[in-house]
């Protein structure tokens, strides 16, 4: 049975709704990929086994066409290579963001061969890491044009943030979500990142709070804020329980300066959390809300987790992100 038809059947248990059902390209769709560097080579792991290449079909074609020229040049310089462990790479569709990461100190002359190599090549931006180091050469940030719809907005990434990794799918996961929306006023947004729903969302909804851990997505979040001129947001630097304690009035947290949460009226809660699922403590504050948008990395805990907010399936797509593997992403609306 595959992963389709074993989730679906799952599903089945749960409710009668059918799922929609949106395939990916078995190649060329991750905008985002990361290899190890081993022997000359990238590298990565598949059934248990470590592959060497010098290009891989999985990526987006500006990465497939940017890695083999990036190893020759690698290779090429001694500063470049040794200690190099891992390389990733962002891609807006156009321009690449490579990460180099090694187990040295970044010195003068690492910056120098580095300044040589990006010249070298066309449309790429390098950064540099090693423990607690991080030398940008180029820019640090990747301004990404998305479109859905007949709608687009403009939205910052770098190589510190989540960001979701299916070029093609992404904008059909935003097309489900607002086709789903009824009667929306006011967002409640948990683990938004840098905005990859907070931005396009808030066209639909009066008011927008979006909350997130991470100080870099939410940096880069305020500034694609201002990037598309919205002004019907608000961000807040807050773990899923701390804005579940915020909202309860349990204790305050600087970081809500400025912010008055009763002046929203919240119809919706969307939740995008970690293979692990939602915390108690979200679970309790989502029980709250008559709409919740769940999207899920991983259908086990999102069926868990269906069960405990005690809400029914409205609508449900199923988004193979990521082909010929095991995962599937989910995105429901339950009532």
């Amino acid at each position: 049975m595959n992963k389709l038809s074993k989730f679906c059947n799952e599903l089945s248990n749960h409710t009668d709704i059918k799922p929609e059902i949106y395939l990916s390209p078995a190649t060329s769709y991750r905008a985002r990929a990361e290899f190890g560097f081993s022997k000359n080579y990238f590298t990565m792991v598949a059934d248990k086994q470590k592959i060497y290449m010098d290009q891989s079909s999985i990526p987006h074609p500006s990465i497939q066409q940017l890695m083999p020229n990036l190893l020759s040049k690698i290779n090429e310089s001694e500063i470049i290579k040794k200690k190099l462990f891992q390389v990733n790479f962002r891609t807006s569709g156009t321009k690449v963001l490579a990460t180099l990461i090694y187990h040295k100190p970044l010195e003068e002359e690492w910056i120098q061969a580095a300044k040589h190599l990006q010249s070298s090549l066309k449309n790429i931006s390098i950064t540099g890491r090693s423990k607690k180091q991080k030398i940008v050469i180029g820019e640090e940030d990747l301004e990404v044009l998305c479109n859905y719809g007949n709608s687009s907005f403009k939205i910052l990434q770098n190589d510190l943030v989540f960001f979701q990794p299916n070029f093609y799918l992404y904008s059909l996961m935003i097309a489900f979500i607002t086709k789903q929306l009824k009667n929306p006023k006011d967002l409640l947004e948990l683990y938004c990142g840098c905005g990859g729903f907070t931005l396009p969302l808030a066209s639909k909804f009066n008011n927008v709070f979006a909350t997130e851990s991470n100080r870099h997505s939410i940096r880069l979040l305020k500034e694609s804020i201002k990037l598309n001129n919205l002004s019907n947001i608000e961000t807040a630097r807050l773990s899923d329980d701390e804005t579940a304690s915020a909202l309860a009035n349990e204790r305050p947290f600087r970081r809500l300066k400025n912010i008055d949460l009763q002046s929203y009226e919240f119809s919706h809660i969307l939740v995008d959390p970690p293979r692990a699922g939602l915390s108690d403590e979200t679970i309790k504050l989502s029980r709250q809300f008559k709409n919740i948008a769940y999207i899920s990395c991983n259908p086990e805990t999102f069926l868990r987790d269906v069960i405990k907010v005690g809400r029914k399936i409205e609508s449900i797509g199923i988004f193979d992100q990521f082909a010929n593997t095991q995962h599937l992403e989910v995105v429901a609306l339950l009532k």
